[in-house]
Order: C-alpha cells, then structure tokens, then sequence
C-alpha cells in the first residue's frame, strides 16, 4: 500500500508538473500573439503618420554677393549645393551654396550674349534660357552639371550647355527685335515663340530627325508666322510638348496649335472669373494644367476635359489669398504643387488635389525679388538686392491627405471629379491618384460576392452534415471539407482565372439559368420525396438522401449549359455579352466579380463549415431528444432548438469567414482584373486592398508617399478584420447569454 501511495503521489506531482508548464505555455503562447498584434499595429503607423505631418519652411543659410542686373532665371542642381542665376543681361552666375556654412561663393561666371532685347525661360525641369536680340534671332542655352573625381573626393562641376548650337537661332525677320520670349524643349523636340516689336508672333520648331543619317546633320529648323494673334499681348506659354501654345489677352486666353510646319488658332475661351481680371498664366508640371493669377487675389486652375466628344477648358478650382497682393507662384519641378508669395511675405504651399492649403507662414519680412524652389522640392533660394537665403523645406507627401483619399477629386484630363486608384505612369510628372476609396470598395464588393455564394452552400451543408447525416457518412463528408482548407489559394486563382473565367464567358447564359433553376430543382426534388409513401422514403438510409439529389444537380447543371448557346442564338442574335454592352449598358470583363465569388466562396466555405458544423453538432442531444419527445417535428427542433442554440457559432463561423473574404489575396490577385472601379455589377472586374499591396508593394520606392499609402492600406485592412472579429466576439457573447437557458 505503501508503495502504490507513494507512486500515486509522484504521479499526481508529475501532472501538476505538466499542467502547470502547459498552463504557462499557453500564457507565453497568448502574450506574444497580442505583443505580436501591437508591434504590427505600432509599426503600420509608424510607417503611415508622416504622410500626415505638417509642412515647415526654416531657415538655412545666408550670404551676401553682389549682383548687377535684374534675374532671368534662378535656380538650384539636383544636389542642392549649387545655385546658378541668369541674368537679363545675358549673363550667368553659379554659386556654391555651401551646406556646412553661412557662406557662398561664385563658383563660375559666364557671359552667354551682349545686350539681349528679352529673355524667356521654360517649366523649371528643363532648366532652359532663351535670350533675344535685336535682329530677330534667339540663343538657347542650359545649365549642366557634371561631376568629377579628384584623389579621394568628388566635386560637382558646373557649366552651360548650348542644346542647339552656339550660334544664335533666326526667329523673327530680320531687323525685327525681340521683345517677349516663351520656350519649351525636352528629348528630340523643342519649340520657340517670340513676340516682336511690331506686335507679331514668330515660332521656330527644332526637331532632330530620328534617322542615323539625318541626325548627324543636326537639328532641323523651320519657322513660322502665327496667325490670329490679338492686337494686345499680356503673356503667353508654351507646353514643354510644344504642341499648344496658350496666349493671355486680357479676359480671352488664345489656344493654338503647333506643329513643325505652323500654328493655328484652336480655341479662344473667356478665363476672367466674376469681375476679376486675369494678370499672369503660369504650367504647372507636366503642363497640363494652368494657373490664372487674377486682380482679385486668387488664383484659378484650368485644364482641357473631353466632354460630349469635344475638348473644353475647364475651370476646376480657385485658390484664395488674403488681402496682401499675390507676387509670385513657383511651381515644383515633378508635382502637381506650388509655392505662392504674397507682398507681406506670406508663403502659402499647395497641392491641386487637396482643396485647402496645405502650409502658410510669414516666411520673409517681404517678398524677395527671386526665388526658385530645388528639383526635390526641399529647399527655396531667395535673392533680393544681392542677399542670398536658403530655407529648408519639409513637405515630402504634399499629395497625400484625407481630400485625396477619402474624397472625390478633380484630376487633369478627367471630365469631373471622382475615386481614382492610379499610382504609377511612365512620366516623372504623373499626377499620382491615390484615392483608398475604390480598393475599399473593391474589397467590400469581392467579399459581399463571395459571401452570398459561400453562406448558403456552407451552413446548408454544415446543417445537414450535422443534424441528419448519419455518422458514419460524416466522418467522411466532414474530413473532405475540411481538407478543402488546406488547397492552397494560389490555385483556386490560377484555376479561377484561366479555366472558369472563360467557361463563364462562354455560358454565360446558362450560368444565369443555373442561377434560378438549381434551387428550383432542389426545392423540387425535396418536395417531391415528401409526397412519396413513408414506406418508400424508409428504404433509403437516413443520411443517405443526399445521393440522390446529386444526379439531379449534375442534369440541370448539363441542361443549363447545354441551352446556353441556343439561348444566345434565339435571344440576343448569337451574342449576350455584346447586347448587355449595347442594349443594357453592363460591361463585361472575363475576370469579374461572379469569377471571384465562385473562387473565393470555396475557398471561405471551409471555414464557415467548420465552425458552424462544430456549433450544430455540439448542442447537447437531451435538448433535441427533449423537443421531439413533446411532439415537435425534425424541422421544428431544428429551427426552433438547434439553431438558435448553436447561433453563436454560426455568427462566429460567417464573421470568421467575412474576415478570411476580405484578407484574401492569391485569388482575387489572379481573377479580378485588378481594375480599380467602383460598380457593382456582378460582371465587371475589381480591386482589393490585399491584391494592390501584393502587386504594388515590391516596385514602390521605400519612403515615397505611395509606400506609405500601401501600408496605410495594409492598417485599413488590419482594422477591418480586428473590427470583424471584435463584433463576431461581442454577438457570440450576447447571443451566447440569450440562448445559454436552453
């Protein structure tokens, strides 16, 4: 006896030992689960509040050197360290900046031509002067930067590059001085414009031919006259294309339209606003949109839309300053932003898709006489009477705010405003559409889908899998869904998008009779096996019933398709897809939302089987043996006792579900089209958050505002299934305490 007591005693110890270790491994297990949840929580916004940070522009440096005529251009080399000036006078001054110093220092300084009638100068990322002279010609000249390499350092080398040839360019006739310059030039094509002192306006067209052959003989020149001109001429701008030419007269901005052999007066559109007068136009990057500087002290953005077939010029928006008078708009060098300085020395910073301004400061005691904004946007130079100032500028995602992701904006060339998911182009001065609003929509729209295709089939099978299979066919059925799970996504959507989606697109029609016939032949079938005689129905098996609705769903589904074409040939002239498009207005798109609802309802339906399986099978067998035992039908219990019983479960299982819907990502990659629209028509294609962060993650530049976006999405979808989950928690709770009395 003694020795058994004794055995039982170091057994009992031994499992106290174990329960105890299992018990912490539990604990540790839990706490780093939720200490894993917060660092990604943590990290997400870590990445995601600086695109919210506000704009500063602080003080850098100063210096002193003398200058001795009025600025033609000012400017700074991608590096911020040198600045470089072209004067009015036709000469050109480059100026080390000096970063780890209060001092500058002339680092080179060039005439370029004597005595110049007029200057004109290009968008900022083209860099280009053109100066004119009294007979009628024009020199066009660039700063270059080179770097060089000395011992064991670098240094950058400046100097000025003749793009077209040292010697001057004939423009006007002649004899006939030049008195206003425009230019425009980028690659293999470039485009003068020069108004004379007779009140004419001369363009000169530089191509360099794209044969070997030609090229070597230079570029080829051909002038023109422009016709049409207004007899007042207040300013005009070329297109860095130099395909369009807008002329400010006035109330009336003059549109033409260039090409290597002339011009020709395309338009003529009024852009004064209320009883305000235009003063001055100004491109912003990429040239497809132009500021209007008023008398009244806004500013107005205009730009072409296609609307009813034709091009109109549009006023999209205005932007208002106080009353101190508007001196200058500097213009970033890649994006759709600018910087306005007002007479005081107000400094307002804007964005065209954010509808407020993003940054305002009394940066100077009063407007310098020139300023100039670097390539990266993150430095001003000023210079007023020789004083030279440098200012450090923070406003890295001036595009990114709670207007352009949440709300509709007015982009270039669009016909109104709107949701837009478009983060890349082939041009550095793309305006980047970063609207979160149609990947939300696209996630909602791919999990309602396949939620409406998976909740019936999952709880219909769970219910009967649980309820009226017999055991021993479902210890089979069971083990098969389950084991669905574990088909890995990748080729449910590799299956989805290139055998189902084009077996849809060829039965279609009888994907739709399917839709309304299927469970017709259930409920059918089901109620015909009622009106069979009770011995009949007792020869088969209980849970066995299912065999024999299986050869009725495989018939109607092969009758369905077979009728497909027939239906097409009789209805819609041997084509539905083309009389949705025509006749009805729906678009079609091979890789749709009914593709991913089919896809991705298998792939969820597992999940919501399971759990509600588990739920149904679970209630405890007194309350069913109860319920039967006073009279109540099978459906009765069921509807009455076992499913308000097990609806806990069941609601966990489909919000299990919904949130494996929504973080899905293999099959709506592959079966959606990713195109980012906001439709709900069950055959147009989609976008989620999942697929955008998968396809756009690795080619996104670290840091960039579309990097930060993708994480901000990849939170927007952490909160989603953290929503989804809390809720599923908080109804099986509730439901649980309603139900726990059964």
């Amino acid at each position: 006896m003694a020795n058994a007591s004794t055995l039982l005693r170091k057994e009992n110890r031994f499992r106290r030992g174990k329960d105890k270790l299992a018990r912490i491994g539990v604990t540790a297990g839990g706490i780093f689960v939720l200490i894993t949840l917060m660092l990604i929580f943590f990290y997400l916004l870590y990445v995601i509040v600086p695109i919210f940070s506000s704009v500063s522009v602080l003080p850098q440096q100063h210096f002193s050197l003398p200058v001795t005529s009025k600025t033609a251009l000012l400017g700074v080399d991608d590096s911020n360290n040198i600045a470089y000036r072209f004067s009015r006078d036709g000469k050109v001054t480059f100026v080390d900046l000096h970063p780890q110093s209060q001092q500058g220092e002339v680092v080179k300084q060039q005439t370029i031509i004597d005595n110049p009638t007029a200057y004109g100068v290009s968008l900022p990322r083209d860099g280009m002067v053109a100066y004119g002279t009294t007979q009628g010609q024009v020199m066009i000249v660039q700063p270059e930067f080179s770097l060089i390499f000395t011992d064991a350092h670098k240094q950058l080398q400046p100097s000025i590059k003749f793009p077209f040839g040292r010697s001057p360019l004939a423009l006007a006739p002649a004899g006939e001085a030049i008195t206003q310059l425009a230019i425009s030039g980028r690659d293999d094509r470039a485009i003068v414009v020069g108004k004379t002192a007779t009140n004419h306006l001369y363009g000169l067209s530089l191509l360099l031919p794209e044969n070997v052959v030609q090229r070597a003989n230079g570029w080829q020149q051909q002038r023109f006259l422009i016709a049409d001109t207004p007899v007042h001429i207040d300013d005009f701008q070329l297109t860095p294309d130099g395909k369009t030419l807008y002329v400010l007269s006035g109330s009336n901005l003059y549109l033409y339209k260039l090409s290597l052999q002339g011009a020709f007066l395309r338009k003529i559109e009024n852009v004064a606003t209320g009883s305000s007068k235009p003063v001055s136009i100004t491109l912003l990057s990429g040239a497809n949109s132009l500021l209007v500087t008023n008398s009244d002290n806004t500013v107005s953005q205009w730009f072409e839309v296609v609307k009813q077939g034709q091009r109109q010029l549009m006023n999209v928006r205005t932007f208002t300053f106080s009353a101190s008078p508007l001196v200058k708009i500097v213009p970033e060098y890649y994006r759709k932003g600018f910087f306005a300085i007002q007479q005081d020395g107000t400094t307002s910073a804007y964005y065209t898709a954010e509808r407020k301004v993003i940054h305002k400061e009394k940066v100077f005691t009063k407007a310098p006489t020139d300023i100039a904004i670097s390539p990266k946007a993150n430095l001003l130079v000023t210079l007023d009477n020789g004083r030279w100032q440098s200012y450090h500028v923070k406003n890295a995602h001036p595009d990114i705010g709670l207007s352009s992701l949440l709300q509709k904006v007015w982009y270039e060339g669009y016909a109104e405003p709107d949701y837009v998911w478009q983060s890349t182009s082939a041009s550095d001065e793309f305006e980047p559409k970063l609207s979160l609003v149609p990947i939300v929509f696209g996630t909602l729209k791919a999990a309602l889908y396949s939620m409406f295709f998976a909740i019936p089939l999952a709880l219909s099978g769970a219910i009967y899998t649980a309820y009226f299979m017999s055991n021993k066919v479902r210890k089979v059925i069971k083990p098969t869904v389950e084991l669905m799970e574990a088909l890995p996504t990748v080729i449910l959507g590799f299956l989805a998008g290139v055998w189902l989606a084009p077996i849809v697109e060829q039965y279609l029609a009888g994907i739709a009779l399917g839709i309304i016939f299927l469970p017709l032949s259930i409920i059918v079938v089901g109620w015909s096996w009622s009106m069979l005689p009770g011995q009949w129905r007792s020869r088969v098996p209980n849970g066995f019933h299912i065999a024999l609705l299986i050869p009725v769903i495989v018939a109607v589904t092969y009758g369905c398709f077979g009728l497909s074409p027939w239906i097409e040939s009789q209805f819609f002239n041997g084509d539905l897809l083309g009389y949705l498009n025509n006749h009805l207005g729906v678009g079609y798109d091979q890789r749709n939302a009914l593709i991913v609802g089919i896809a991705m309802g298998f792939a969820v339906i597992p999940t919501i089987f399971t759990i509600a399986e588990d739920a149904i099978f679970s209630v405890p067998a007194h309350l069913t043996k109860g319920s039967l035992a006073l009279g109540a039908t099978q459906w009765q219990t069921l509807t009455k006792v076992v499913l308000l019983t097990a609806s806990p479960g069941i609601f966990s299982a489909i919000m299990m579900g919904l949130g494996r819907a929504v973080g899905e990502t293999m099959i709506v990659l592959m079966a959606t089209g990713n195109t980012p629209v906001m439709d709900w028509n069950l055959l147009q294609g989609l976008r989620t958050l999942a697929a955008t962060i998968a396809i756009e993650m690795p080619e996104s530049e670290v840091g960039s505002s579309h990097y930060r976006v993708l994480f901000l999405a990849a939170f927007v979808l952490f909160v989603f299934t953290f929503v989804f989950n809390t809720i599923a928690e908080v109804v099986r709770q509730r439901l649980r305490e309603k139900y726990s009395s059964l």
